[in-house]
C-alpha cells in the first residue's frame, strides 16, 4: 500500500512539474490598471517600468462576449509571443480564463462541452479555444505602421477590439521583461 501511494505521489508531482512552462517567469508580473490606462511591470513587488496603454473601444464594462470590444479583467498568463505584420508584435494571453468560462457557463453563454474544452486547455497549460462566444485573441500588441494619425488616436482614445495596445518601441521594451508563463493581472 505504501508503495502504491508513494508511486502515485511521485507520478502526480512529476506530471505537474512537466506542465509548468520551462521559461515561466516567477518574479515578473504585469499589472494593467484599466482606469489609469497603465501597464506596470513588477519584479518581486517592485515597479520596474510603467507604460501608457490604449484599451478596447467598448469601455470599462465587464467583457462578456466576442465583439464587445472590451478589455477583460482578471488574472491571465502570457501564452505566446510572436511578430505581427498588423501590430508589430503580439503577446497573446490565455483568455478566456476559468473565471470567464464559469461566468459564461452560469449565464448560458457557452455549453458544458465548451466549458470542458476550456478547462481541459487550462489543465494542459495550452491556449484555450479562441472561437467561443467569449471571443479570443486577447493580448498586448503594438500599433503596427506608426503614422501620425495612428499615433494621435493612440494617445487620446481606446481603439482596440479588446486588446491592450502600446507604441512599437514600448512593446519591444516590454518583450524583454516577459516570457511565456508571465502573469498578468488586469484590474479597474
Amino acid at each position: 500500500m505504501k508503495f502504491i501511494l508513494s508511486t502515485l505521489c511521485s507520478v502526480f508531482i512529476i506530471t505537474h512539474l512537466l506542465f509548468i512552462p520551462a521559461n515561466a517567469s516567477d518574479d515578473i508580473e504585469l499589472i494593467v490598471v484599466r482606469s489609469e490606462h497603465r501597464l506596470v511591470v513588477k519584479k518581486n513587488g517592485n515597479t520596474l517600468r510603467t507604460f501608457k496603454v490604449a484599451l478596447g473601444s467598448g469601455g470599462r464594462k465587464a467583457k462578456r462576449q466576442e465583439g464587445d470590444h472590451t478589455t477583460p479583467k482578471g488574472r491571465y498568463l502570457i501564452s505566446k509571443v510572436r511578430d505581427s505584420d498588423r501590430f508589430h508584435l503580439f503577446i497573446q494571453l490565455n483568455y478566456p480564463n476559468m473565471d470567464d468560462a464559469k461566468r459564461a457557463l452560469k449565464n448560458n453563454m457557452i455549453s458544458r462541452d465548451v466549458y470542458r474544452k476550456i478547462l481541459g486547455a487550462h489543465l494542459a497549460k495550452e491556449l484555450p479555444p479562441q472561437n467561443t462566444a467569449l471571443g479570443g485573441a486577447i493580448g498586448i500588441h503594438g500599433i503596427g505602421q506608426e503614422t501620425k494619425d495612428k499615433l494621435d488616436i493612440h494617445e487620446i482614445a481606446d481603439w482596440t477590439q479588446g486588446c491592450i495596445a502600446m507604441r512599437n518601441h514600448e512593446i519591444e521594451e516590454l518583450s524583454r521583461f516577459i516570457k511565456v508563463g508571465t502573469k498578468i493581472h488586469i484590474i479597474d
